[in-house]
């Protein structure tokens, strides 16, 4: 198993970022200006959702399959609320403040990750083939692993 990889490093700096912008974004989350302990506080957040993250999951299914999903929200709060308690010099106050701040670094760690093509989604448009009968030739899924959908 590989410790560290370009993937993981690229997905350790857009938490980096997201950790950044909730910091400046949430009036409750705030760091001692100084980035290192912005990377620690990301770090640290990897390490919970990677060890602690799938375990409250399976204790909260109940909850998660009653909320639809919403309650996945105070696990990631729960999880900043803890990142501030072990990083001294970055502070979460309050539940509201991490609830927000979960839902920033959500937000930006999804879209930074589907700009930077981490997450796949392709459309291609093309002009197809029309058989006889007008219709479209069948769906042949491409050899790559992407989703890709025709239109």
């Amino acid at each position: 198993m590989k410790i560290f990889t370009i993937s993981r490093f690229i997905t350790w700096t857009v938490n980096t970022l997201a950790v950044l912008v909730a910091a400046n974004v949430v009036p409750g989350i705030s760091y001692e200006n100084n980035y290192l302990t912005l990377i620690l506080a990301a770090l640290t957040l990897g390490i919970l959702n990677t060890l602690l993250k799938p375990i409250l999951i399976i204790l909260a299914f109940p909850f998660l399959m009653i909320t639809a999903g919403l309650f996945y929200f105070f696990i990631n709060a729960a999880l900043l609320a803890l990142v501030g308690f072990f990083i001294p010099s970055f502070h979460v106050d309050g539940f509201l403040s991490a609830l927000f701040g979960g839902l920033i670094i959500s937000f930006v760690s999804t879209l930074t990750n589907f700009i930077i093509g981490k997450k796949k989604l392709l459309l291609r448009v093309s002009q197809s083939e029309q058989n006889n009968d007008n219709r479209p030739p069948p769906f042949r899924p491409d050899d790559d692993n992407d989703r890709t959908i025709d239109v």
